[in-house]
């Protein structure tokens, strides 16, 4: 590849009748300013591996978020990571009088929960943490539908344990 070439500095033409020789002077003026990084809160931070191409998944969970909650967050951050990463976490503002500050929590993590979220359980961990008396519908109603059925499901695997052994 060949260098690029430096610009070539051009003057004003001179008349003949001009007696100033010298070329016009340049002046340059940097303005720097400052830069305030400010994060709007609740922040949902959603770190995918590039490598296991999980961007289109994790956009996918912002786009819910977003779409369902939207002035509720402050921001959705996608973080491309490596590593076979997926965790959702939210920053927000801390709850209680005595903290001040933030806090960070985890809301999702491929490894500790096995494999990734349903939107409708992320969606439900969300809400725990902006706003637990805010209903979300029929997510909700799937939700306790599933659980209700596991408990029915329970209830029978400890029914059917062992008819025999009871006097």
């Amino acid at each position: 590849m060949t260098e690029p070439t430096p610009p070539i500095e051009q003057y004003p033409p001179t008349s003949a009748s001009s007696t100033n020789t010298n070329p016009p002077t340049t002046t340059t003026t940097t303005t720097t300013t400052a830069t305030t990084t400010t994060t709007n809160l609740p922040r949902i931070t959603i770190k995918y591996c590039t490598q296991c191409k999980w961007m289109l998944r994790a956009a996918y969970f912002a786009q819910e978020l977003l779409s369902t909650f939207s002035t509720s967050l402050g921001e959705v951050a996608l973080v491309p990571c490596t590593g076979g990463t997926f965790i959702v976490s939210i920053t927000s503002a801390s709850a209680s009088a005595s903290e001040t500050g933030v806090r960070e929590s985890v809301l999702w993590d491929r490894r500790v929960d096995g494999g990734f979220p349903e939107v409708k359980v992320l969606k439900s961990r969300v809400r725990n943490v902006i706003d637990p008396q805010r209903d979300l519908g029929h997510t909700d109603r799937a939700l306790r539908q599933e659980t209700g059925g596991n408990q029915k499901q329970s209830k029978e695997k400890e029914t059917d344990k062992c008819e025999d052994c009871q006097a």
